[in-house]
This record gives C-alpha cells, sequence and structure tokens, in this order.
C-alpha cells in the first residue's frame, strides 16, 4: 500500500514537473505577424513590376482578341459565300477557320496558360521581392526571437492582431537595407 502511495505521488510530481516546464515553455514563444500587401504597396519596384505585368498582359490580350476577331471574319465570310462554294472549297475553309481559331487557342495558352508567359515574367519580376521581403521577415524573426510569424493579407484568417505585435513597417526598414523602400513617415496607415 505504501509502495502504490509512493508511486501515485511520483506520477503527480512528474506529470506537474512537465506541466510545468510545458507552460513556461509555451509562455516564452513570441508571436508576430506582418501584412505582406502593406508592405508590398510600399516599395516601389513591386508597384513597377505590377504595372509591367499589366503592360505585357494588356498588349497579349489586345493581340488575342484580334487574332479572334480575323476568326469571326473568316467564319462570317465562310457564311456569306457557303451556298456558292463547291464541297472541296468549303472543307478547305472549314479546315483553315478550324486551324487558325486553334493557332490562337494555343496563343492564348502560350501567354496565359498556367505555365504560360505571364507566368514566368511574373516570377521573374515579383520573385525576387518576394524572396527579399521573406528574407527580412525571416532576419527579423530570428534576431528578435519570434516562433511564428503570421501573415495579415494571407490565406491565413486574423481575426485579431494587437497592432504591438505588428512587425510590417520593421520589415519595410529591413528590406529598405537591399532595395528602395517608402519611408516609414510616408506609409500609409497599416489596417
Amino acid at each position: 500500500m505504501k509502495n502504490l502511495l509512493l508511486k501515485s505521488v511520483f506520477s503527480v510530481l512528474i506529470a506537474t514537473l512537465i506541466l510545468t516546464t510545458y507552460t513556461a515553455t509555451a509562455q516564452q514563444q513570441k508571436y508576430a505577424y506582418v501584412d505582406t500587401q502593406y508592405i508590398l504597396d510600399n516599395i516601389p519596384e513591386f508597384q513597377d513590376a505590377q504595372d509591367e505585368l499589366d503592360e505585357y498582359s494588356k498588349k497579349w490580350q489586345k493581340e488575342i482578341e484580334d487574332n479572334y476577331g480575323k476568326v469571326s471574319e473568316m467564319y462570317q465570310k465562310y457564311q456569306a459565300e457557303a451556298v456558292l462554294l463547291p464541297e472541296d472549297i468549303k472543307r478547305k475553309r472549314e479546315e483553315e477557320i478550324i486551324d487558325k481559331e486553334k493557332e490562337v487557342k494555343e496563343l492564348q495558352q502560350q501567354y496565359f496558360g498556367k505555365e504560360g508567359d505571364l507566368f514566368k515574367k511574373r516570377q521573374e519580376l515579383i520573385q525576387p521581392i518576394q524572396e527579399k521581403v521573406y528574407n527580412a521577415i525571416e532576419t527579423i524573426a530570428s534576431t528578435s526571437n519570434y516562433s511564428f510569424v503570421f501573415d495579415k493579407a494571407g490565406g491565413m484568417t486574423l481575426l485579431y492582431g494587437n497592432p504591438k505585435y505588428d512587425i510590417s513597417d520593421d520589415v519595410l526598414d529591413e528590406v529598405g537595407n537591399v532595395m528602395q523602400t517608402v519611408k516609414r513617415d510616408n506609409r500609409g496607415q497599416n489596417n
């Protein structure tokens, strides 16, 4: 009986020690959040890259629309003349229209597809900026001993964030060491 009581006391003591250690460790973890949209909005190079991407997108979209216009003209001309054309010429024209439409769809895929030119251009222009922002977040998190840094603008839902834990301006200052950012006094209000 005495042995059983001693084991129970020992178990309770171990459980208390583990719980105390876990609670102390959990309280030592520091959390912060950033608003990457706010950060990117205050990096002029990012806006320049976005503007350049928009220009490419508009140019390519116009090219595709013009080509679809040509397909439509070919089809309308074909419809107007179809009753007068021999069967072999009809087939040839239909094939030309189908080929042209296929060509335009392939061009659209080339520009706007999953691995298309716009995607590649976005990687070329935007990814280096995003990497610099990530590196700045990582530097601040390491030097300030943050266990977790959440993104208020990302897919994760942040229902409340105490502004004292928002390190977005610190990230912008850190990024400012390697590229131009809007000066702290001239930045828009952080949401």
